[in-house]
Formats: structure tokens, C-alpha cells, sequence
């Protein structure tokens, strides 16, 4: 049985934090987010990781008027919820370019670009080589 399509607009955008990547769709509704099928609050665990989803709705006054459905994978936990804000913002951009300025002033525009160094051979980490002995 198909599923009946809602007349409602979407906004679409991908966010992006360390190797997290978080495809958001925003539509009107009452607030609820739901992270690849489960709703928020199963799905992160930590209050700090749903404060951080939530940012952009904060600094646009936008709070409980968006249904936020995110598809998130790679990285953990930490990363995805940046992905899911970085995402959320970028969405509310599509939805009204008015809030621009505010999103860009919280910084949650911009595509945080640390990721962790790979390990190069010869060496204990990234950069650190082991330990010397005289022998």
C-alpha cells in the first residue's frame, strides 16, 4: 500500500562534521525529529547532543514549527549531531534567506573542517613516533 504524500513543502539539505554525514528534509509540523527512524531523544542519548540539533531552531526562533526527518551515518555520535545541525541550518537557509545572517553569526553555517589525521607508517599515531632507546 502506498503512502499518501503530504501537500506540505520540504526543504532539503547535507550536513557535514568530521566523517558524519546527515541528509536533513525539514517540512512544517510541531517540533519533532526523528534520526534514522527513531525519534531524538532514543537516538542521542545525551540532553547535550539534542541542544545541539536544536541550535538552529534557537537562534532563528523557529522552535517546534519544523518535522525534522534526518538519514545520518559515519562517524559517532558527536559528529552526526554537528552533521544534524550543520544540515538543519542549511535547510532553514532554503526555507527563508532572511535567516542567513543570524545562522552565519552563530557559526553554524560554516562546515567545521577537523577531521582526525591518518596514521602514517613508521610511527606510533598521526605524528608521533616511538619511543627511542639506546640500547
Amino acid at each position: 500500500m502506498a503512502k499518501a504524500k503530504s501537500s506540505a513543502p520540504m526543504f532539503f539539505a547535507t550536513g557535514r562534521r568530521k566523517r558524519a554525514v546527515a541528509r536533513v528534509r525539514l517540512t512544517t509540523g510541531k517540533g519533532e525529529v526523528e534520526i534514522n527512524g527513531r525519534p531524538i531523544e532514543q537516538y542521542m542519548g545525551r540532553k547535550i547532543m539534542e541542544m545541539i540539533v536544536r541550535q538552529p531552531f534557537e537562534v532563528t526562533e523557529n522552535a517546534g514549527r519544523f518535522d525534522v526527518k534526518v538519514n545520518a551515518h559515519g562517524g559517532g555520535v558527536a559528529g552526526q549531531a554537528g552533521a544534524i545541525r550543520h544540515g538543519i541550518a542549511r535547510a532553514l537557509v532554503n526555507f527563508d534567506a532572511a535567516l542567513r545572517p543570524a545562522l552565519r553569526k552563530a557559526g553554524l553555517l560554516t562546515r567545521d573542517p577537523r577531521e582526525k589525521e591518518r596514521k602514517k607508517y613508521g610511527r606510533k599515531r598521526a605524528r608521533r613516533g616511538f619511543q627511542w632507546t639506546k640500547r
